[in-house]
């Protein structure tokens, strides 16, 4: 039987049946490795394909998938950023304009909504706006702060752990693209890569058990005004040698300054649709190249870019919420739920805090310190994510002083999500922790409860859900007869025990503890002192 005709497109029968031949050849010697089959079974179903060529359907399918991986990769990477403009947001809500300083002159209460903020020391802040040029910040001695951008990007630090040293100084924060002259010598100088951020500060009580005083100190010494170009700091020889302009010297004006003791307000980064939409606020205020553009890549992708309208269709307004909700969830589940076990500070114990093994940078182990002075690790060459994510969903601020191993010097903090029997914690029920002898903290120690839904304060009638060597604004914590001190978690005062070892949950909440340690020292870094696990009472 002749299969094939005499001639086709005026070819011989043979010559085609050695095309043809030749074709089957050509097609086995395609790798296997790189052929993709007809039906790919994935995790988004099934895909389908005509010899590598996908159908509408796949098309469609996988073009859902791309964007919904896009926005849940622009939710982990903006996180941090987000956050800072819902704080700021959240000072406006009861008033407070960029460049005016929030006082907290009873403490921060469980009543607003802060990630992690504690009641020991006394913070002031103020949202930051360069829009008009640069900042001056003249901030007390014996503080310690930090400015951030609008990226959560340090910039600098305040007092203590910046260049003033505790002594208090001036600090000219310059926006990106300024090419005005800047003085010499007058002030601590800062370039912040955007026009918007944040900055706090905290001071510590005077013996542990009077706010007022320091307040005090705090009204007279901050201040918060617009650099004058040529004025302070702007010497008149450099006029003379033509380099520079000079202006009259004329009073900043007042510093404006809110109470926000008390205060209700919500600077939490939002879990829905919103985030999107905050996002697009930052990018829209912010230079174009205010992020890197590998992470701005996402953002655009999911139709947020400078100087364009947010305004995604139906589709894609769905898919931004599913992953939303995806990515808030896994976000909650690294920082409550942590994988990797270098987060932990001691080997089988739940404390834990990721930036000794990640550094503020979340990427280098910060360095140990020896008798010969600073040993840094070597650098890894990447970013740990998962760091990254679980530190700014749970943490407001980030600089070097929150990651150093310096004894004496600032403060450091260990938290947990466990109880010793590795279940999170039930407010309807009682838990203990003991810390042993000599507590390695040159100021004071506390405990502090947070809200596993906020990750803020635990809001309950004690107002100030804190426990500590501080009178106030609770009692001190009273050491045991061994010179160990326990602090009780429970819905109730258990019977016996002081009220300064006790803090107050609430039946149907989870809760979870941090122990923060100021100016730790050495046996908190040697690992020669640790506080026990939280363990269940009852």
């Amino acid at each position: 039987m002749n299969v094939f005709p005499r001639t086709t497109l005026g070819l011989p029968g043979a010559a085609v049946v050695g095309l043809l031949f030749a074709s089957s050849a050509w097609a086995q010697a395609i790798p296997q490795s790189v052929i993709t089959p007809d039906k790919v079974e994935s995790r988004i179903g099934t895909l389908t394909f005509q010899d590598g060529q996908p159908n509408k359907q796949t098309v469609a399918k996988l073009y859902d998938q791309l964007d919904f991986q896009y926005a849940t990769r622009a939710f982990s990477d903006t996180l941090q950023g987000v956050s800072i403009h819902s704080l700021r947001k959240g000072l406006q809500s009861i008033g407070v304009k960029d460049n005016e300083v929030t006082v907290f002159s009873e403490l921060m209460d469980a009543k607003s909504l802060f990630l992690t903020a504690h009641a020991d020391t006394i913070y002031f802040m103020a949202g930051l706006d360069l829009t008009n040029g640069p900042m001056v910040i003249e901030v007390p001695p014996q503080v310690l702060g930090i400015v951030q951008d609008a990226w959560f990007r340090w910039v600098i630090d305040l007092g203590a752990p910046g260049p003033d040293r505790g002594e208090g100084g001036k600090y000219l924060i310059v926006p990106p693209g300024y090419e005005g002259p800047l003085p010499e010598g007058e002030f601590n100088i800062a370039h912040s890569r955007t026009t918007h951020g944040i900055w706090f500060a905290r001071a510590f009580m005077e013996n542990g058990n009077d706010p007022k005083p320091v307040v005090a100190h705090i009204k007279k010494f901050t201040k918060v005004y617009p650099y004058q170009a040529g004025g302070v700091g702007t010497p008149i020889a450099e006029f003379l040698a033509g380099k520079a302009k000079l202006s009259p010297v004329t009073p900043p004006p007042p510093t404006v300054f809110h109470e926000g003791s008390g205060k209700v307000m919500n600077t939490l980064p939002p879990s829905d649709f919103s985030y999107f939409e905050m996002l697009n606020e930052v990018v829209q205020h912010e230079p174009a190249t205010s992020l890197d553009p590998e992470l701005m890549g996402p953002i655009a992708a999911i139709g947020i870019v400078k100087g364009k309208p947010f305004a995604p269709d139906a589709r894609m307004k769905k898919i931004l919420t599913e992953a939303l909700e995806v990515a808030n969830a896994t976000s909650r589940s690294l920082f409550m739920s942590p994988r990797d076990r270098s987060w932990f500070y001691y080997d089988n114990a739940n404390w834990q805090n990721m930036l000794f093994a990640t550094g503020y940078e979340f990427e280098t182990p910060i360095p140990m310190i020896t008798k010969e002075g600073v040993k840094p690790f070597p650098a890894t060459g990447y970013r740990q994510l998962d760091a990254r994510r679980a530190f700014f969903y749970g943490v407001t601020g980030i600089t070097p002083a929150m990651a150093m191993r310096l004894p004496g010097i600032g403060s450091t903090y260990l938290w947990t999500m466990l109880d010793a029997q590795q279940n999170y914690f039930d407010g309807a029920k009682t838990y203990k922790v003991t810390l042993p002898k000599d507590i390695p903290a040159a100021k004071f120690w506390s405990f502090t409860l947070y809200d596993t839904m906020t990750r803020s304060m635990l809001d309950t009638p004690q107002r100030y859900p804190r426990a500590g060597s501080q009178s106030f604004p609770s009692p001190a914590a009273e050491p045991n007869a061994d010179g160990t001190t326990t602090v009780y978690f429970a819905p109730q005062q258990p019977d016996g025990v002081k009220r300064g070892n006790w803090i107050q949950t609430m039946p149907g909440k989870g809760f979870f503890p941090c122990l923060r340690l100021y100016s730790p020292l050495e046996p908190f870094f040697a690992k020669t002192w640790r506080p026990g696990e939280v363990e269940l009472v009852k």
